[in-house]
């Protein structure tokens, strides 16, 4: 069945959209237009029967709902900061102060951009190092004044820019994880769209792991998965079935705590029912883990990731390891 779109999620992408810089010079036509010829898609609307490359097509749609939406219809009050203070501001990660049904908490994300403008701006949603040395600035704030941490995924992937490397790429990721680990406020991570590789993973450290229904994870893109393993993109798909990145089968691996549902035909078609969804889901894990002491919720924390990735070896590979 085609999707049919939401007239509240076109408005709102012309309301968000009319706030960029960018598209100061474009009329509310012109923006109607553009946002409408985008949102084409024939979708099946039973969510069950999606492959895992049809979710990897939600996933990245381009009109599916990204932080600075969710950040519009959960929080209030939000206020943005800039700057790593070393170094510069990274357009693809979003991060500041807000409030979440009345308490005050911060909000980080990654913001990928829906016109060609906006997303060179943004890089594509792909940070850099000072994305995210922003990031853990923010969080180490978070931690200061005893805020929980609200952060949202949505990335190909770190980028991978030769500038990128030269300021520490490699190191800021693994920073993030360290310092993630063992903050002493809650943090409750969602992943909203694609979820790409350590870029995902350095703000991804959290207490409870949602996903939205049609959000994808992996350790790398399909295509990237598929030019190394049959040295031919084309292949993406059969990738996509093979790495399992979808939310239904990160639950069944247990390396999410919850999948958030969607409306028939993927986020993008109704963003005020999905973020309805979201911002139950949002208070529920808060609440399973606010009144935790801080020790005790690092510890359950530390332990929820060391146990992701244990594998048992089959008969005969232990027979001939023995031999």
């Amino acid at each position: 069945m085609e999707c049919e779109y939401n007239d509240f999620a076109v408005d709102y992408q012309i309301a968000m959209a009319e706030k960029e810089p960018e598209n100061n010079d474009d009329s509310l036509e012109e923006i109607r237009q553009r946002i409408l010829e985008s949102t084409e898609a024939n979708l099946t609307s039973d969510s069950h029967k999606l492959t895992a490359w049809e979710r990897v097509k939600l996933a990245r749609h381009t009109d599916r709902p990204y932080t600075k939406d969710f950040i519009e219809l959960i929080f209030t009050d939000f206020v943005e900061i800039h700057g790593d203070r070393r170094f510069g501001d990274d357009p693809a990660i979003v991060a500041g102060m807000a409030k979440f049904h009345g308490e005050s908490c911060v909000v980080i994300g990654h913001q990928k951009g829906r016109t060609m403008k906006q997303r060179q701006k943004r890089n594509f949603g792909m940070p850099k190092p000072e994305g995210y040395r922003k990031a853990l600035r923010v969080m180490k704030i978070a931690e200061k004044f005893h805020r929980p941490v609200f952060t949202f995924i949505d990335t190909s992937g770190a980028y991978p820019g030769i500038d990128a490397e030269e300021r520490g790429q490699a190191e800021a990721i693994a920073y993030n994880l360290r310092e993630m680990a063992r903050l002493l406020v809650p943090v409750i991570v969602t992943v909203i769209g694609e979820g790409g590789s350590g870029g995902a993973l350095a703000i991804g450290v959290g207490d409870k792991v949602l996903m939205l229904e049609n959000a994808i994870y992996s350790v790398i893109t399909p295509e990237g998965c598929a030019s190394i393993l049959w040295r031919d993109a084309a292949y993406a798909e059969q990738a996509a079935k093979a790495l399992r990145l979808t939310a239904q089968d990160l639950l069944e691996f247990k390396l999410i705590d919850r999948i958030v549902p969607e409306p028939a035909g993927g986020a993008q078609g109704d963003y005020k029912k999905v973020a309805e969804s979201l911002d139950v889901a949002l208070q529920e894990s808060l609440a399973a883990v606010r009144d935790l002491g801080d020790e005790e919720r690092v510890e359950l924390r530390y332990q929820k990731f060391r146990a992701m990735g244990e594998f048992e070896e089959g008969a005969a590979q232990s027979e001939g390891a023995g031999s």
